[in-house]
């Protein structure tokens, strides 16, 4: 695949890049990783890298000899984020692998391209090119795998991975993504050395898995985690039940039209148990909405309807939970509806002639039901139950 060129895309248009090129001088930057790889697959681009054979310091000191910002957000490790009329570009020096443990690299820098891009993961990930040609680099048949979607560690995995724990995440994640037939030697090393996750962070391992649980084809991919035990030292929770029910969510995913949903995912994987969810929740450092959605999911109160079930847990908890129990239809029936607000107040029942305390707390649940269960009727309906309510508490030999 020589003299492949990296096609157009709005992203090549993005004001003071061509500057930005420019000042690191001919030959000297390359655009390298996702923005290549993606613009080769016609994805859109979001983020930038430039690779450059400049240090760190002389990168800063070309950046600011064109007026260009450079912060040196990543410095000790030869990044500089640069801002060029708005654009944001993250150019890293050239560097190669001195020391690995597994989580952090002892990097050296150099002039070398393939040794750059040899310490890089996945031969999709090591392509650069040309900022004036187009022209793409590829020292390790990345274009190839590329075309056949096929997701390969650069040289031996099992060393890949010895050198970044989290590379074992990031395949898997990338399978399913853009994969589509597994590397065997990949899944042999990940297979291997899957206990290696355990030295990871709970964060990074939360980040990958969430990414990964709302990739193109994460529900295969999910399965192949699970009869590999990728996941078992992280998440024992997970087994082949929860991967059927991600298949059955993700069909209903797809008959209610709803884009899939990380923690929604996530709750497919684990059993429908409170304390196990709050568990792996914790164990995966999820943020605390994150948690209650993840808890509020596998709830089983559906005979109200879907909308009564989303004014009293809201929109998107009741469609996570419909989609769950298998009701798209239900789902999509709620999607994009705002409950509406109960049109009066306690106020409006003391008017009405209770006195203040917890009676009145009482009654206004009372209407609250009445008007809920009558389809959030309008205000003066409303009001005709509070009159209601009212009427009966004053009643004589009422408790209230």
């Amino acid at each position: 695949m020589d003299g492949v060129t990296l096609p157009d895309a709005p992203w090549r248009e993005r004001p003071g890049l061509d500057r930005l090129t420019a000042a690191l001088g001919p030959g000297m930057a390359r655009f390298v990783g996702g923005a290549v790889r993606d613009t080769l697959l016609g994805l859109a681009v979001t983020d930038i890298d430039l690779a450059t054979p400049h240090p760190p310091e002389r990168v800063v000191e070309l950046l600011e000899r064109a007026g260009i910002r450079a912060v040196p957000t990543g410095i000790a490790h030869g990044t500089i984020t640069a801002i060029s009329s708005g654009t944001v570009v993250e150019v890293t020096t050239l560097r190669r692998d001195v020391a690995t443990d597994g989580r952090h690299a002892t990097v050296a820098y150099t002039a070398d391209w393939q040794a750059d891009a040899a310490r890089r993961d996945f031969t999709i990930n090591a392509l650069y090119a040309d900022p004036m040609s187009g022209h793409v680099f590829d020292y390790f048949g990345g274009l190839a795998d590329l075309e056949r979607r096929h997701i390969r560690f650069i040289g031996d995995p099992l060393q890949r991975i010895a050198e970044d724990h989290l590379r074992i995440l990031r395949f898997f994640r990338f399978l399913a993504r853009f994969g589509d037939t597994p590397d065997a030697a990949a899944i042999a090393a990940c297979t291997a050395r899957a206990n290696d996750l355990m030295a990871l962070s709970r964060e990074r391992i939360r980040d990958e898995l969430l990414k990964l649980l709302v990739a193109r084809d994460a529900v295969r991919v999910a399965g192949l985690m699970v009869e590999h035990a990728i996941l078992k030292p992280v998440l024992p929770e997970i087994d082949a039940g929860g991967v059927a029910r991600l298949v059955d969510l993700a069909g209903a995913e797809a008959l209610a039209g709803i884009v899939p949903d990380a923690i929604r995912r996530l709750a497919a994987l684990l059993p429908r148990d409170a304390e196990v969810n709050a568990a792996a929740g914790n164990r995966l450092k999820l943020s605390n909405a994150e948690k209650q959605a993840l808890a509020s999911a596998i709830g089983d109160d559906l005979d109200a309807g879907p909308r009564p079930l989303a004014y009293r847990i809201g929109t998107e908890r009741a469609i996570d939970r419909l989609l769950l129990a298998g009701e798209p239809h239900r789902a999509a029936a709620i999607a994009g509806w705002t409950p509406p607000r109960l049109p009066l107040t306690g106020g409006a029942l003391i008017d009405r002639g209770l006195r203040k305390g917890p009676d009145v707390a009482r009654a206004l649940r009372r209407v609250e039901d009445q008007w809920v269960a009558e389809g959030f009727p309008d205000a003066a309906r409303a009001g005709a139950i509070a009159d209601q309510v009212v009427a009966e508490l004053l009643a004589p030999g009422s408790s209230a």
